[in-house]
């Protein structure tokens, strides 16, 4: 690796850094050396957890002859997907109107401008059913750029125009209670009856898309939500031992996973399993939330208070060792009745249900003696800690901590748990006090220094709203404040005048297109994201400024909820809690007042509402206007039940609340 990339922070970067191609870090320099030697841009984009960039970097990259190829013919950029979304989310548009599928590692080559002419994901090193190897294609495009430049340029040309043409939203008619219906109708005959979420395999846990479903509350959409949240937790995606879930199941059925732990997975089912219980107060989804919630803490928790991005599939040397066993490897851990048994109820199988005879724990059912199952689990525990573990990427994205910080907190309230808030408390103090700098966010840091990366669109939503939740869960107005000062970075620097938003700041690095995307994807858009602090802050402080930039980045979503659904989820949630007003529910009540603590469970379990439980005290010194006159009832506490800052007559009797 060439010392250009000497004092990069991040781990994707750093990565294989005894390979011999001379990386260059995205930006002017990289594309001012490709005119200078007149040579095309290779671009390699890819994240820390993932397999196969790292399949590609030992086939290909740390090869001498292919390192030799592309440092006399190409600039070769690396980029971090999770560092630099914008450049991935341009370039993957690319990816995709060209091959009709994305993924990563995802390769482009580019021309002096920045204009892909062409694009891919993984090449092997080999030819393989009839596709050449990458050095082979790395030849072919040479003899393209360097004998046929005019097409190379009419190429770049016309997928730089179809990249541009994407970043037009076409609604303006609101997102009602008719197309919400419409919607929930659409996903529901797109549910798999037999494995239960959405689409064959790989399969992705649809986290957004089941808080969409409880939200609109249904039969047909809670049973399926349910489903879903059940097979999940009871399935292989679902780490039974230290909890957690991985990014995705590679089969139908939930039972092998692609073993990455991702911190915005584990941070959106850590809210969704919160709400299951928050509405039927099922014990299967209080265990799961509490375990997940003591997973971020308990493992990707960081030194600084924040959370690390992910955990590697890999180790030694291969997917998913951690995680896997045999029979014999119980037996030996646990003896012969314990491991025979452990294996029954593990579907640990002779056969095994991943590779070389081993098999992903399942907990198809609940163990009938829990004394024996915890035992069990501790013992396990401990041997697998004696295996090696998979590697941590440790850098902290703003984003992602916001979600960690939005499902910490709820969760703190619902579950009863203020051990989570703490956690949530602590991870939203660094983001204000490392990542804001001149009042606006940077991307990530690491080891306690900030990065140089502009924050993107849904680094100000997410963690916009994640201190909208820590207003809600501990009454502290500075967190409204510092909320309000991102919000309004988002409506000065990032909305366009449809009522839409664009992924990247006004003032930010150009592209060759502005990247703008309001579909969800593993995690909010920047869009969607946005939309529910403006909706949260709007219910706080009765701002209709907010309150208008919120319904109007929601009719710019309704082609994309009436079309796709789906790929809305997150857009379709707020838009259930804006046509529910959303409920602005305040109790007032004395610290360990019983009757206080049942009104503050029972608003709590209110699904997208926005609820303050706060002391008489705070509720007359607060400058929270929500909280504005808010006080007990003949001595009582006291719930109050607002629309818009216009509120019901106060309740105190838990038996009257949302009757």
């Amino acid at each position: 690796m060439g010392n250009r990339l000497a004092s990069a922070t991040s781990p994707y970067l750093l990565q294989h850094a005894d390979n011999p191609v001379d990386w260059w870090e995205w930006g002017p320099e990289a594309f001012a050396e490709a005119r200078r030697r007149d040579v095309p841009v290779l671009l390699s984009v890819g994240y820390a957890a993932c397999h196969w960039c790292h399949v590609m970097a030992h086939e290909s990259f740390e090869d001498q002859a292919t390192a030799d190829y592309l440092n006399a013919h190409y600039v070769s950029v690396k980029v971090d997907r999770e560092e630099r979304p914008d450049v991935d989310a341009v370039y993957m548009q690319a990816t995709v109107a060209t091959t009709g599928h994305g993924g990563w590692p995802m390769t482009c080559v580019l021309d002096h401008d920045g204009r892909p002419f062409f694009a891919g994901t993984y090449f092997p090193d080999q030819p393989r059913h009839g596709q050449p190897s990458f050095t082979q294609l790395l030849q072919a495009i040479t003899d393209a750029w360097n004998d046929r430049r005019e097409d190379v340029g009419t190429t770049a040309e016309n997928i730089a125009a179809h990249i541009a043409s994407n970043a037009v939203l076409e609604g303006s008619a609101p997102l009602d209670r008719e197309v919400l219906d419409a919607a929930a109708g659409k996903v529901s005959r797109e549910f798999d009856d037999v494995n239960a979420g959405f689409g064959g395999s790989p399969k992705f846990p649809p986290s957004m898309l089941v808080e969409f479903q409880l939200r609109h509350g249904g039969a047909t959409d809670l049973a399926q939500a349910v489903a879903t949240l059940e097979r999940m937790a009871r399935g292989g995606i679902y780490d039974q031992l230290g909890g957690g879930f991985a990014r995705y199941s590679v089969d139908a059925r939930w039972v092998v996973p692609h073993f990455e732990k991702m911190l915005y997975d584990n941070a959106l089912l850590l809210s969704a399993y919160t709400s299951w219980f928050a509405v039927t107060g099922d014990p299967l989804a209080r265990r799961i939330a509490e375990e997940t919630g003591a997973f971020l803490v308990d493992e990707l928790g960081t030194p600084q208070g924040g959370f690390s991005s992910a955990l590697d599939a890999d180790s030694e040397g291969a997917e998913g060792t951690y995680y896997v066993w045999t029979p014999a490897q119980l037996v030996e851990v646990l003896g012969a009745d314990d491991g025979a048994w452990a294996a029954s109820l593990l579907t640990v199988t002779e056969q095994g249900t991943f590779e070389h005879g081993s098999s992903v724990l399942q907990l198809l059912a609940d163990p009938d003696d829990t004394d024996r199952w915890a035992s069990v689990r501790q013992r396990l525990l401990a041997a697998r800690a004696r295996r090696e573990r998979p590697a941590e990427d440790d850098k902290v994205v703003a984003a992602w901590n916001g979600l960690a910080v939005s499902g910490l907190a709820r969760a703190a309230g619902v579950l009863e748990k203020p051990e989570l808030l703490g956690a949530a408390v602590r991870a939203g103090t660094l983001l204000w006090d490392l990542h804001l700098a001149d009042g606006r966010l940077r991307r990530v840091s690491r080891d306690g220094v900030v990065g140089k990366h502009a924050g993107v669109l849904e680094d100000y939503g997410c963690v916009a709203d994640g201190f909208l939740a820590l207003v809600e869960a501990t009454g502290d107005d500075v967190w409204l404040e510092r909320s309000g000062v991102l919000l309004e970075v988002a409506l000065t620097q990032f909305a366009d005048g449809d009522g839409g938003f664009h992924d990247t700041a006004d003032d930010a690095e150009t592209l060759i297109a502005r990247p703008r995307d309001p579909s969800d994807n593993a995690s909010p858009s920047g869009h969607s994201a946005v939309t529910h602090a403006l909706l949260r802050y709007a219910a706080l402080t009765g701002s209709g400024r907010h309150r208008d930039a919120a319904e109007a980045a929601l009719a710019t979503v309704r082609p994309l909820a009436e079309r796709a659904p789906r790929f809305a989820g997150w857009s379709l949630a707020a838009a259930e809690s804006a046509v529910d007003g959303p409920l602005e529910v305040v109790v007032v009540t004395e610290p360990g007042d019983p009757d206080g603590a049942a009104l503050a469970a029972r608003a709590r379990r209110r699904l997208g509402a926005v609820v303050l439980v706060v002391s008489p005290e705070q509720a007359r010194t607060s400058q929270i206007p929500l909280l504005h006159g808010r006080d007990l009832v003949e001595g009582r506490a006291a719930a109050y039940v607002c629309r818009g800052m216009v509120c019901e007559r106060p309740v105190t009797d838990v038996g009257s609340l949302f009757v």
